[in-house]
This record gives C-alpha cells, structure tokens and sequence, in this order.
C-alpha cells in the first residue's frame, strides 16, 4: 500500500497538474509501468491517471461448467485471471456456427453477502444473447466465488478495482480465442454503480471498448456517489480523513473521477434514465448528457417518464434500442 500512501499525500501536486494530465494521459496509458516486477491486485494510486497507466493482465479465461441450455444460447459459468486474482461470471454463447460480438455487462451494487453468480442485469442477458451477442457478465472481485479485494485501507476507490475486472474480462477473452466469439469489437453495458464502472474502463481504457450503454449510472464525479451512499460504507471508513472533502481536497476527487476526463471518450454512447428513478438522480444522467453534448461527443440520451431505477413497462422498448445500437456500432 505504500503507493497508495504516497497518492494520499500528493494533494498540492495533483492540484497543480491535473490539467496536464488530461491532456497527457493518452501518451501516459500508452507506456505501461514496464518497470512493475509484478502485477498491481488493487491500484497503488487512486486516480485514473494511474488506471490509465498500470498493467493490467486478463488470463485463463474457461468455461467451468453448463448453467443452462436452450435453443438460442448456452450459459456458462467461467473464470479468469485479473492480475492474478480469479474472478468469476456467467457468459451466454449463442447458437449457431456465426460470428457473435462480445458484450460485457457490469452489474450494479449489490451485497456481496447476497450476491450469486451471475445476478444482476439477467433479463439483459438473456435477450441479448437471443438476438445474437455473446455475453459475459463479470462477478467482480469479492462477488459469488471471486477472490476477496485485497484492499485493507478501507477508503473510497472510485470502483477502480471493478473496472480491472471488467478491462481484465476483455483481454482474457481476447486471449481465450472462444470458438464463435469475435472479440474484434467490444460493446460495454453498464447499471447503476455498473455505469460507474464504465465511465471509468471508458475514461481510463480509451479504445478498448467500441460502443457503451449507460442505464441509470451514477455520478461521474465519484464524489457525488461518495456522498450519496457514506452511510453504506463499512466500519471505520477512513475515506475523508484521508481524501477530504471535494472542497478542502478538489484535486484528489477530481484525479478519481471519470467527470475530469471525459473528453477521452471516442466511441458512440447510449445513455437511459427513468425520470422516477429513487436510486439515482435524473438530474445526474442530464448533467452527464449536457457535459458530453458540450465536449460534442456521440451521444444518445433517452429519459423515460415514469420509470424507476430498472425499467418496468418501457423495458421491451429499452432493449429494442439496445440491440440496434450495438448492431450499428459493431
């Protein structure tokens, strides 16, 4: 944890350079840490600059054992590496000798204590891997049978170590060279605190995925989540004494937050929010759609009235949408 350590007394030097770091993270993420002996399991520093610029590794992805099996696809649960740590998910292979392009869903919060593999976002699995798209949907770190996050520090990480495990979901796929499954363009789908999670993979891995779906996500400044939901943080939360607030320590939250660094998004995005969402604030779906128009990037924004934090009536309409966006995008 010594590199974390040293982030957390680095204030006044982010302050000054967080600009430059925008503008500078492109060449930074191009250079990973060569030097590292060994994999980072959680970042040194959190920042996604540092996301940005650290090695990451997705490795023996397999497909342990058949879920479940219909006309239309078969699901299996699987298991990978993420810089050395076994995470495992669910992937639904549809049938058939074609080409299917890869998905990976990343799911919203939900308790660890409760938490099975494969839950969250199941509806969305289904029905994209019925219209032809391979699905692999990631437990996390410390989710269903995955290994524990070897975080000790107990501080608010920005959902940086989900987003290695989403990043890591792809190059192990990649790697795998799964029969019928054509990693040559990904799509990314993300929920809630998932949306979190891809604001981050799209931020700090530009070019790796090639069209993202946001329903309902939550802030992207990480701050606004941090505050939202700090009564649900373990025991012993050390967050703001060692971070501070956004406004005695502005430029540690904003090194932590996909907001700063969205002029790095390149790709189409499809954002969807229900205007009676109790979760998450509408208004954080419109501040985020207002920031990407302003920064003239490729986005679809789509409120529906009436609808919660997962879609009820709407939802068969939602998927249509989703289905042809990922068909025109990859």
């Amino acid at each position: 944890m010594r590199g974390l350590h040293l982030f957390l007394l680095m204030p006044f030097l982010l302050s000054a350079c967080v600009q430059e770091e925008i503008q500078s993270i492109a060449s930074t993420s191009s250079s990973r840490s060569s030097a590292a002996s060994s994999l980072e399991q959680l970042p040194s520093e959190l920042s996604i600059p540092h996301f940005a610029s650290m090695t990451l590794s997705g490795s023996h992805l397999t497909l342990d054992r058949v879920l479940d099996q219909n006309a239309a696809y078969t699901r299996y649960h699987i298991s990978y590496r993420s810089n050395g740590l076994l995470i495992t998910g669910i992937m639904n292979i549809p049938s058939g000798s074609g080409s299917f392009p890869l998905l990976i869903l990343n799911h919203g919060y939900i308790d660890p204590k409760v938490y099975t593999n494969g839950k969250g976002l199941k509806r969305e699995q289904d029905y994209l891997a019925r219209h032809g798209f391979a699905v692999l949907h990631t437990d996390y770190r410390g989710h269903a049978e995955s290994d524990e996050s070897p975080m000790t520090a107990k501080v608010y990480d920005g959902n940086l170590e989900y987003a290695m495990d989403s990043v890591n979901a792809i190059l192990a796929a990649q790697e795998a060279k799964i029969p019928h499954v054509d990693t040559s363009k990904i799509g990314m789908m993300g929920h809630s605190l998932g949306g979190g999670v891809t604001l981050a993979v799209l931020t700090g891995r530009p070019g790796l995925v090639d069209a993202a779906v946001l329903y309902a996500p939550v802030h992207a400044d990480v701050f606004e989540n941090f505050t939202r939901w700090r009564k649900e943080r373990e025991e012993g939360d050390r967050t703001i004494e060692e971070f501070g607030t956004r406004e005695t320590k502005p430029e540690i939250w904003d090194a932590l937050s996909p907001q700063t660094f969205l002029k790095r998004i390149d790709i189409p995005i499809l954002l969807f929010q229900g205007s009676n969402d109790k979760d998450v604030p509408k208004a954080w779906s419109d501040d985020l759609a207002k920031r990407l128009t302003n920064l003239q990037k490729n986005i679809t924004y789509i409120e529906y009235r009436g609808e919660g934090h997962e879609f009820g009536f709407m939802w068969n309409d939602f998927m249509q949408k989703i289905v042809a966006f990922f068909q025109e995008n990859l």
